[in-house]
């Protein structure tokens, strides 16, 4: 579960971070990365909003609406949600299978992974995984689902087999603490994963050896988010405190990058084609950091988001690329789903 940090002085680290970023923020007249576009209304849905998966075939975006215990369903063709799965227990990851069009559903509040149908939304399978099941991912490949659970030294990534909707047995352990964000190679074994609670560390295990090698962030904690650029041997990770953009060789586990990007960050992506990492932060913006080259990184702008909108989801299509950022409710304010169109 991505939980939240009490930090002491909220209010005024949120008007220094904001100064940081601005004096961090290029002062061209060049065209903003990202644009608004749409303001989706979120009907209904009140308090934490957590993790995004999309159905393209019907463009539709799903997400968990934790604070809700639902499923939300928004159509990006209408602009409207329309549909909310009942029934979850504090949803974290969520992730659409195209396959044989399922809904997989990992919910912290009673231990159980939910698999639902994609067309009409019943309840398929239940699997009890323990332990605060979060973090999502699927193999298309292997046709395999990736469930990150459990916590202290019960910390483990899972694994479903999409096909048969049966869990797998043999789980790849973390050696403690609760793993966070995580991604898989496409071209190799290894699964890198986020284990800020076992030490402020990434893990990069080996899914044919199940060998851990741990890799340090140097003092940079809470690390939350994750993003691959697998062709050039680069992970991107998301740390808290501070806030910052660390990038890891992957080749030899070591940070070769750092910078400051958007604070209390949940969510970030890497495009391969516009070379560009978005990292969503809570403290109301979202940083655009350009790929110079592998080593060299600089921020592009910050673009302003809202306070307490730090997950999202990063659709590229055919037509145009769009950031979908997820605003939660707030006083005198409905929540809803911001669209952001990429500028080149």
């Amino acid at each position: 579960m991505t939980r939240l940090r009490v930090i002491g002085g909220c209010a005024a680290g949120f008007v220094i971070f904001s100064m940081l970023l601005e004096a961090q923020s290029p002062t061209s007249e060049e065209a903003p990365p990202l644009r608004l576009i749409q303001q989706i209304p979120l009907p209904g849905v009140q308090g934490r909003i957590d993790h995004f998966t999309v159905d393209g075939e019907r463009e539709r975006m799903i997400f968990s609406a934790l604070g809700n215990n639902t499923v939300e369903v928004v159509s990006l063709f209408a602009g409207k949600l329309v549909h909310t799965i009942t029934g979850a227990e504090e949803p974290q990851g969520v992730v659409y299978i195209p396959e044989n069009d399922r809904v997989v559903v990992a919910n912290a509040g009673d231990g159980k992974v939910r698999i639902y149908d994609g067309t009409s939304f019943e309840l398929v399978k239940t699997i009890d995984f323990g332990k605060d099941p979060d973090n999502i991912r699927y193999d298309a490949a292997a046709r395999r689902i990736y469930v990150g659970y459990g916590e202290d030294e019960g910390g483990a990534i899972g694994v479903i087999d999409a096909m048969t909707d049966e869990q797998v047995g043999g789980d790849y352990k973390t050696g403690g603490g609760h793993p966070e964000s995580f991604q898989l190679e496409k071209s190799g074994p290894r699964m890198f994963v986020n284990n800020p609670d076992g030490g402020n560390i990434v893990l990069a295990i080996d899914r044919h050896t199940r060998s851990v090698s741990k890799w340090e962030l140097h003092g940079n904690r809470f690390n939350f988010p994750m993003a691959l650029d697998e062709a050039n041997h680069r992970l991107f990770v998301g740390t808290r405190r501070p806030s910052k953009l660390n990038v890891l060789n992957t080749e030899i586990g070591e940070v070769v990058a750092t910078l400051v990007c958007a604070g209390d960050a949940d969510d970030m992506y890497y495009d391969a084609r516009t070379r560009r990492i978005y990292v969503i932060g809570g403290a109301g913006f979202i940083s655009v950091i350009e790929q110079r080259g592998p080593d060299h990184y600089q921020l592009k702008a910050n673009i302003p988001s809202s306070i307490g909108a730090r997950t999202g989801y990063y659709y590229p299509t055919h037509d145009t690329d769009r950031l979908y950022v997820a605003v939660p409710a707030r006083a005198g304010q409905g929540a809803e789903l911001w669209v952001y169109e990429v500028q080149d």
